[in-house]
């Protein structure tokens, strides 16, 4: 056995407490894996004095990060503090510039600058970890890296929030509406108090950006990632895609085609057979697709303590070994700014809900609307009639194969109606 790795923790919440007590507790197995010990030599959070479920009395404490990353007696920093700028950013700029492996859990920080941040990395010799980052518990990034290294993936995508894989599965197994089953997840503690960054989709689009980075070999581009939340879906919409043979799922979907790059994140209805509709409350999933290997799901918990320690330390103990790897599977200078497909440009199928007053006419000129922007109706329903001539009713049509700009330009059409009396919803039908 080789000398004691030692590392240095910045962040002490659920996953910094959870990190320490993984690597106590598990420290022979760890040992024996690395093969040399892996020890927690220092310590910053921004208070010393709360209750942590970890021992923390050989460890030095720095009430500044920074200065940890920097003077710290310690071969890795690990960096659980979050945030896209800041201390996070100034933490592992300093530990990179001090000659320490880093290790981060932190999302938003990869997708703004983890270019740069691994280009730093590489020219010093250093490792850049951030499995935790993506999906928890979900060992992809490795699977993408390593596993399927010998694969060209032109599709990666998945369900990559667990707040709102929470939400719409609970909507759909209670019948009650968003901002009720927010409230819950919130009170559980799978919510924010400012839900934000779940709920409209970014942490998803930071995730996806990454993964489509390393599945493509393309630049990491989140400011060129749609997105778009789940604050619209309804208990009537997921009860109408259950009637469709469908589940609502907030997918991130990235493809790679001789035209471009696509990355999404929104709502999507994907077949009940389909192994993610199956992947319900918390968890997460990701499907990557590569030419040798085919279509490989990875299923697990996307957030949580013990699950987010579990990658963290997993990238501590590849450095203990001295697997030291490509933070993007290639070096950061072969990146390619690869072209961004703009979202008018997606193909695929549509839900949509329309809001309508119950009178003759309102199908035919919702159908002409649709046929002059050549999309063919695949089905439509409405249940019951309105209580009187000015009560609305809702219609729910799903379309064939067609572009996003045709459907937003009948769309706009249909909205002008003075029998449509709110915006129409739109879901993307996924044929996965």
């Amino acid at each position: 056995m080789g000398k004691a790795c030692r590392v240095a923790v910045a962040g002490l919440g659920t996953v910094g407490a959870a990190t320490v007590r993984l690597l106590q507790q598990q420290a022979s197995l760890i040992e024996a894996r690395a093969g040399r010990a892996i020890e927690v030599v220092a310590v910053s959070a921004r208070r010393r004095n709360l209750e942590r479920d970890c021992d923390l009395a050989t460890a030095e404490w720095y009430d500044d990060p920074t200065v940890m990353a920097r003077d710290a007696a310690c071969d890795v920093v690990v960096e659980l503090i979050g945030g896209s700028d800041g201390v996070a950013k100034a933490m592992v700029e300093a530990a990179l510039g001090a000659g320490r492996h880093v290790v981060s859990a932190n999302k938003a920080l990869l997708a703004h600058h983890g270019a740069a941040l691994a280009t730093q990395a590489e020219a010093a010799g250093l490792a850049l970890g951030y499995e935790a980052a993506v999906a928890g518990g979900i060992p992809i990034i490795k699977t993408l890296r390593e596993g399927m290294a010998a694969n060209a993936v032109n599709r990666v995508y998945g369900i990559l929030n667990g707040t709102c894989n929470f939400i719409l599965s609970n909507m759909r197994e209670t019948g009650r509406d968003f901002e009720v089953v927010l409230a819950e997840a919130q009170a559980l503690g799978y919510a924010e108090a400012d839900p934000s960054f779940d709920v409209d989709g970014v942490d998803a689009a930071h995730k996806l950006s990454l993964l489509a980075s390393l599945a493509f070999g393309s630049a990491v581009a989140f400011d060129q990632v749609y997105c778009e939340g789940i604050r619209g879906v309804t208990a009537f919409d997921i009860a109408s895609a259950d009637e469709l043979g469908y589940r609502i799922k907030l997918l991130g979907v990235a493809t790679r085609s001789d035209q471009g790059i696509e990355q999404r994140v929104h709502p999507a209805m994907v077949r009940k057979t389909a192994p993610i509709a199956a992947v319900e409350g918390v968890l997460n999933a990701v499907v990557a697709e590569g030419d040798f290997v085919g279509s490989i799901m990875a299923e697990g918990p996307g957030a949580g303590g013990d699950a987010t320690a579990s990658a963290v330390v997993a990238d501590v103990i590849d450095i203990a070994r001295g697997n030291l790897l490509p933070a993007f599977a290639v070096p950061a200078s072969d990146l390619v700014a690869a072209k961004i497909l703009p979202m008018d440009k997606h193909w695929g199928s549509f839900y949509v809900r329309l809001t309508v007053l119950d009178r003759p006419g309102v199908i035919a000129d919702i159908a002409a609307a649709l046929r002059d922007q050549a999309i063919s109706v695949e089905s439509l329903l409405q249940h019951g009639r309105a209580n009187g001539k000015t009560a609305p009713v809702s219609v729910v049509i799903t379309t064939h194969e067609t572009t996003e700009a045709a459907m937003r330009r009948a769309l706009a059409e249909i909205a002008l109606s003075e029998a449509v009396v709110e915006p129409p919803m739109v879901i993307r039908i996924e044929g996965l």
